[in-house]
């Protein structure tokens, strides 16, 4: 599958070619990413799709390695002939109730951090990322915050017009929320649900797939909410932010959204949950709504975005202009490059 690793890939490798570096790939042979190493491909990038990891050229003068799992990064560090830099996309805390998030911390300090640990360096997404490595972890390598950009033509505002055309071939006849979100467990797609019950009057629209995506359709059949569709996957993105009224995002784990920051480009209120990560994008009430991820909280502001076009219209005009001061792919590239230039 393909998630924000493999499109950040896809969007730094070619700029870092104009930047003075000759980045490689090397990929996992499988269907999932074919797309994304196709058009590494066409934009001049050498990409090595492997099938084991031994099969890796070692000839390069820096190797930048990112990967989920723990015992994939661990077997990088023993292949590759150098300490690898690491690349954390990783949601390095999710903030789960009951504190239960304290188990989480545990797991990472006992499965990430070590790997962390051997590495010449580490890039991470976000500047809270970079400092809650270095202060809860104690990861001893520099750590390094170099936050996510984003493709600001592509997740641009409607065009005169275009908002009704998107909405009438999409069928959004009222206040429409997009919830482009995985179907895991951080995402906390219950607590949108709860608050779609208590807000009939708009409609809500799920995009996306995962491991709990049955069980959350099932959870709609039973509370009889007519005011939910689950539109699966989807290729449109740039279009349904353009159709749609506000961004919902009650995430209990991030690093740094990109969703967040497509919405944000696209000129589209967002209403997060007002965890580290989300905040570093978000000032409440000025560029986006942070509220308790919990569905009377995110009910109240669903009704407050429906019922003031003015402010939602302000929030919406101030985000894409914080994402074109500070978010651009082209910043992040420069960023990344001279960061990569020290080793």
């Amino acid at each position: 599958m393909i998630g924000g690793s493999e499109v950040y890939l896809r969007e730094m490798l070619p700029r870092l070619r104009a930047l003075g570096l000759e980045p490689e790939v090397a990929l996992p042979k499988l269907e999932g990413n074919r797309p994304i190493r196709e058009a590494l491909a066409e934009r001049g990038i050498t990409v090595h799709a492997y099938t084991d990891p031994a099969e890796i050229p070692k000839q390069y003068d820096l190797y930048l390695v990112s990967t989920w799992y723990p015992q994939n990064a661990l077997r990088f560090h023993r292949l590759l002939p150098q300490p690898p830099i690491m690349l954390v996309h990783d949601q390095i805390e999710v903030w789960y109730p009951l504190g239960l998030y304290r188990l989480y911390r545990l797991g990472y300090r006992l499965l990430q951090v070590p790997n962390l640990q051997r590495s010449k360096a580490v890039i991470t997404v976000s500047h809270w990322a970079a400092r809650w490595l270095k202060e809860v972890h104690g990861v001893r390598p520099e750590v390094y915050g170099v936050p996510n950009g984003v493709d600001t033509e592509k997740f641009r505002p409607p065009l005169p017009g275009e908002r009704e055309v998107l909405r009438q071939k999409l069928g959004l006849e009222r206040f429409s929320v997009l919830v482009p979100h995985r179907m895991s467990p951080e995402k906390n797609h219950g607590s949108v649900l709860l608050a779609a019950r208590q807000t009939p009057e708009a409609d809500y629209l799920f995009v996306g797939a995962g491991e709990l995506m049955g069980y959350w359709q099932k959870v709609a059949r039973l509370l009889g909410l007519r005011n939910v569709r689950f539109l699966g996957r989807r290729m449109d993105m740039p279009e349904l932010y353009r159709a749609a009224d506000a961004m919902l995002q009650p995430t209990l784990g991030e690093n740094l959204s990109l969703v967040t920051l497509e919405a944000m480009a696209s000129g589209l209120p967002v209403i997060s949950s007002p965890i580290p990560a989300q905040a570093e994008l978000i000032e409440d009430g000025v560029n986006g709504l942070l509220v308790p991820a919990r569905p009377g909280p995110i009910a109240r502001a669903v009704r407050e975005l429906a019922a003031d076009c003015a402010k939602a219209r302000r929030l919406a005009e101030v985000a894409r202009a914080r994402v074109l001061q500070q978010h651009t792919l082209e910043a992040t590239a420069q960023r990344l490059a001279e960061v990569l230039h020290n080793y």
